[in-house]
Order: C-alpha cells, then structure tokens, then sequence
C-alpha cells in the first residue's frame, strides 16, 4: 500500500492556465531553465507546471529516477504478484496540494530557487545519516527543519495541517482497515511535499 498509485493523469501536474514565464522574474526563470536541464525536464514543460510540484523537484539534490524507493518497492510487490494499492486517489492527493493558492505555490518555487547545490546536497546527507540513525523523532525534526527553511510562518504552518497532520490522519484510517482485512505492507513517503 502505497501513498497514491502512480498519477495517470497528466493534468494533474500542470497549470490549467498560465505559464511561469510571466509569474517570475528574468533571474528566476533562468534558474528554472537550469533546474530544467539538469532534472532532464523539457522547458517548457517545466514553465506550465504547478509551482509547488516544480518546488519539490528543484529542491532534490538530484534528479529523480525511475529507482526511487517508493518505485523500487511498488514494482518489488507487482513482481512477486501482489496487488499495489492507495491510500489516497490521485485526485484527492493533488486537490490537498491545489488548495495552495498560486501566490503560496510561488513563495514555495522562490525558496526552492534559492536553494544552492551544495545546500541540496548537504540537507540530503544530513538526511541520509539521520535515517540511518533509525530515531523516527531526529528524523521528523531535521525533515521539517530543512523543509520548512525560507518559508514564511503562515505558510509552514498551513503545510503542516494540510499535507501531514489532516493527511496523515486520513491514510491512517485507510490502512487500519485494509490492514483489518488482510495482511498489507505500508510505505508512505518521508516529505512533506
């Protein structure tokens, strides 16, 4: 049981109208063409995508791959014949995210603009050596404050109560049910976006 199965539907992943070339500043974008390039991302593609869902891209120190674990994992258990399931449907996992208005959407891309390199990979390291720690406590400390750097208060906290708190209260309820009808393994990512 997964987080949400694979997105189907490529209109989840971008604006309806509009394009960020006239949202953001001339500095701005080419910081986007160059996360483009390096996320192996179309440009144009990347300038109708959701601000928020660009943000979580840019702010990974390197490109995601097909080997990603959640991908690893779902395609572990279609292997061996087990069925892949949800805890949320694409559309209730995207609609959580758009509630965001298009402003607090752009705040999120700026701070992940902003990021350097080398802050990407040191937050990722730092990361990597609290997980091996196995101290669930160190973990969600140090995820929220990496995540939470460079954005306002009012926009941490409406993150907070939207993605984790509502969210996680809702997939726990999922999976103490099918868990009460069958044996299930749950894995369900480790960030906020």
């Amino acid at each position: 049981v997964m987080e949400t199965t694979p997105n189907s539907n490529p209109a989840n992943f971008s604006m309806q109208d509009g394009s960020l070339k006239t949202m953001l500043n001339e500095t701005e974008l080419d910081k986007v063409y160059a996360l483009a390039d390096f996320h192996v991302m179309h440009r144009e593609n990347a300038l109708r995508m959701k601000p928020w869902l660009l943000a979580v891209v840019f702010g990974q120190a390197k490109p995601q791959t097909p080997y990603a674990q959640d991908n690893l994992l779902m395609r572990g258990a279609e292997d061996f014949g087990k069925t892949v399931k949800g805890l949320e449907a694409n559309e209730e996992h995207f609609a959580v995210i758009d509630s965001f208005t298009m402003d607090e959407q752009l705040v999120v891309l700026r701070g992940a603009l902003k990021m350097s390199d080398a802050q990407k990979e040191q937050d990722f390291e730092k990361l990597v050596a609290v997980y091996l720690s196995e101290d669930s406590d160190k973990i969600l400390t140090l995820d929220s404050e990496i995540t939470s750097a460079g954005l306002p208060k009012a926009i941490w906290k409406k993150m907070l109560v939207k993605l984790l708190d509502e969210r996680n209260l809702l997939m726990a309820k999922r999976a103490i049910k099918l868990a009460e009808k069958q044996s299930v393994f749950v894995a369900v990512g480790d960030h906020v976006l």
